[in-house]
């Protein structure tokens, strides 16, 4: 009896774990159910010329809202995140109020629902007063887990003592993302900031700054037996140290590291080159790659931080630190594979089998049968430049725009609903939260 389906991807590459091969995609009921599918189905989408990743998942995105949403909310970053290639999103907890307790998760989840166009789930942050509660509330439904951050925060986000991170480590069981910037350092090195020269950004926040913070961090972890995962590493000697911790420790690059180089992003850009950590020099570019190619990074991370032009039009260092990257981050990294700087399987594994295997992820970041039916569909020989006209973030630029890349996002497909493609969005957002292992089967 000929199978039927809800929908069929045909004439594609399709990216299996086993590697790339010519075959069509049968999915029902919202995931995989055949990889060489015969049969007719609901809808049929022709992928010749295509190839067919499994989901992107960008774990590390700020979306501003409840607070903020001046800079973005939930609807115009998943926007976003879709037109990128991007099928699932962590969200981060520095927003207005942070989200530090089960009512604040329960109200991000609740303005997700269906009005964010990507699944999605949220982290709760640490502060220096609720690490009795981590242990449960990391288990909640929709959760990614804990956020620490051990610099560039403000108010109760911000946990620098050894003595609170510890208290913080001790409670609960899942791994921990961590901002590795050490406080007391950058505290002390304020006068090393130019006023009106973002380029002395990266001189105040040091590498000393971030290298302190990740070997303060790794001795905790070890002492508590938690594991830990080092958000957006910047500097070469992080990742060597971080590769011979890796029975604890996990790590994550960005693209806007990987692409741009200080010496040329200041005096281009000026304070929207600026984020935490900070754009550092070309030899620092370099050396991220280099332990890339190593193997070293398990996650390629957006840290989507957008605020307004006019916001970032204040004179450094009054100027906020972060810029927009959820819906650049995939074509930029097509258009490194073009260029020979990585593989297109590496590149899949940074984002999508890698934030299964960090997160525990079910159903998630492989095209296999049982799978969730997420796929981003890429053409890997389009040529095309970045304009502002593209960008759905509520803030309206970016880094890279005027960039001409190869490698370009077709298609996004969650749960095997096609919500973007070639630029056209579905009728309706119909996101829904990202289940974990240690959630579900704890």
């Amino acid at each position: 009896m000929t199978a039927t389906y809800d929908l069929k991807l045909m004439g594609g590459t399709v990216h299996t774990p086993a590697g790339p091969i010519q075959a069509d995609i049968g999915v029902r009921g919202g995931r995989i159910v055949a990889i060489g599918a015969a049969g007719d189905a609901g809808e049929t989408i022709d992928c010749t010329g295509l190839d067919i990743l499994p989901g992107v998942i960008d774990t590390q995105v700020h979306f501003r809202e409840p607070g903020l949403v001046h800079k973005e909310d939930l609807e115009s970053g998943s926007r976003a995140a879709v037109l990128g290639g991007v099928t699932a999103v962590f969200e981060m907890p520095n927003t207005k109020p942070n989200t530090d307790s089960a009512e604040a998760i329960q109200d991000k989840l609740t303005r997700a629902h269906h009005r964010m166009w990507c699944d999605h789930a949220f982290y709760v942050g640490a502060t220096n007063h609720n690490a009795a509660a981590l242990a449960e509330l990391e288990r909640l439904p929709g959760t990614a887990g804990v956020k620490i951050f051990m610099g560039a925060s403000t108010g109760d986000l911000l946990v620098a003592e050894d003595s609170s991170l510890a208290e913080v480590l001790a409670s609960g069981h899942r791994r921990v993302a961590i901002h590795a910037e050490d406080e007391a350092r950058m505290n002390a090195r304020t006068g090393e900031r130019v006023p009106g020269d973002a380029s002395s950004h990266p001189v105040w926040r040091d590498d000393e700054s971030a290298l302190l913070a990740t070997k303060r961090i790794l001795t905790l972890a070890r002492a508590a037996g938690r594991r830990i995962h080092v958000l957006h590493v910047t500097t070469p000697a992080e990742l060597e140290l971080l590769g011979q911790h890796k029975d604890i420790a996990t790590c994550e690059v960005t693209p806007q590291h990987l692409t741009l180089a200080g010496e040329e992003a200041y005096p281009r850009l000026g304070t929207l080159a600026q984020m935490n950590p900070p754009i550092r020099s070309g030899a620092h570019r370099e050396g991220l790659w280099h332990w890339l190619q190593q193997g070293v990074p398990d996650i390629l991370g957006s840290d989507h931080a957008p605020h307004t032009l006019e916001e970032k039009g204040k004179p450094y260092p009054d100027s906020p630190s972060g810029m927009p990257g959820v819906q650049t981050m995939l074509p930029l990294m097509l258009n490194h594979v073009a260029e020979g700087r990585t593989t297109l399987a590496r590149v899949i594994d940074l984002t999508s089998a890698g934030p299964q295997r960090v997160f525990g992820i079910i159903g998630k970041g492989r095209i296999a049968i049982g799978y969730d039916a997420d796929f981003s569909v890429v053409d890997l020989k389009a040529r095309w430049t970045i304009e502002e006209s593209w960008l759905a973030s509520r803030s309206g630029w970016s880094p890279f725009t005027g960039m001409t890349l190869t490698g370009k996002p077709i298609g996004t497909i969650v749960r095997g609903r096609r919500v973007m493609w070639d630029g056209a969005l579905a009728n309706a957002a119909l996101g829904e939260p990202i289940r974990f292992e240690a959630v579900e089967f704890g």
